[in-house]
């Protein structure tokens, strides 16, 4: 690969575990945010919560120094679908994340979005959606994880969920964040550099690492978060490296530039 211009770091399970940074991780971001001329980009799949509410969490765990417009997620990336398609949706999210959709009809739904919204994940909201997508509606899948990783351990992700609307109506779901390659080259939009002369950084080996090794950028996965033993062989070609922490992938980095 060529010089690092640019590194995408992924946010929970890889900077942080709810409200605890990962090990090093505070000290090893403000080595890479204090290099001249290296483009940033903190790219989440992250539907639990609004951009807003998730700036309060990075500041409160020590990461003070990321500014909002650093932050690309996959709510952002939902609300320009939306938009561009004029739908109107019956959403399953996160009611912390429902900012993010301030002033989107919501009158006669043409669609369904679907975060990780575990609130909303009942039989009769399941249902409903069933039925919108029965009559002709869209399927809108913020993104597909299978699982993230909480305090207390893996948590199942919206991907199940998912899953079971296109397994009850024959209708494939459009996936807006990651792995979506669009989803990668847009967050480096601006940057003025190829995908190859940037690396991801995450604890996902299939949404994180896979997805943006397929839009042309190096991967580099970390085993914290939701990471378990012999992820990186999941995925082909495998990670561009595999370390313990973002403290070491950062190391990694340094030596790159």
């Amino acid at each position: 690969m060529g010089k690092v211009k640019a590194v995408l770091i992924d946010l929970s399970g890889t900077l942080h575990i709810d409200d605890d940074p990962t090990p090093g991780a505070v000290e090893a971001l403000a080595r890479l945010q204090a290099l001249p001329g290296l483009n940033l980009k903190y790219v989440t799949n992250t539907t639990k919560e609004s951009k807003r509410v998730l700036m309060e969490r990075l500041n409160k765990v020590g990461f003070t120094k990321i500014t909002e417009d650093q932050v690309f997620t996959s709510l952002s990336a939902a609300r320009k679908l939306v938009e561009d398609r004029q739908l109107r949706p019956f959403f399953l999210v996160d009611k912390k994340a429902m900012e993010d959709f301030h002033g989107i009809s919501q009158k006669n739904p043409n669609a369904v979005v679907i975060g990780l919204a575990p609130d909303e994940f009942n039989y009769e909201n399941m249902n409903k959606a069933m039925r919108l997508l029965h009559n002709g509606a869209e399927l809108i899948a913020i993104h597909k994880a299978r699982y993230f990783q909480r305090k207390d351990g893996p948590a199942l992700g919206p991907g199940p969920f998912v899953s079971a609307l296109e397994y009850a109506t024959d209708v494939s779901a459009t996936v807006v964040g990651k792995p979506t390659e669009n989803f990668f080259l847009s967050s480096i939009s601006g940057f003025g550099c190829s995908p190859q002369e940037c690396v991801m950084i995450g604890d996902d080996a299939r949404d994180d690492i896979g997805g943006a090794q397929s839009a042309g950028m190096q991967g580099i996965l970390v085993r914290t978060g939701k990471y378990r033993e012999h992820d990186e062989k999941k995925i082909s070609p495998p990670p561009f490296r595999v370390v313990d922490t973002f403290a070491d992938a950062v190391k990694v980095v340094e030596e790159l530039l």
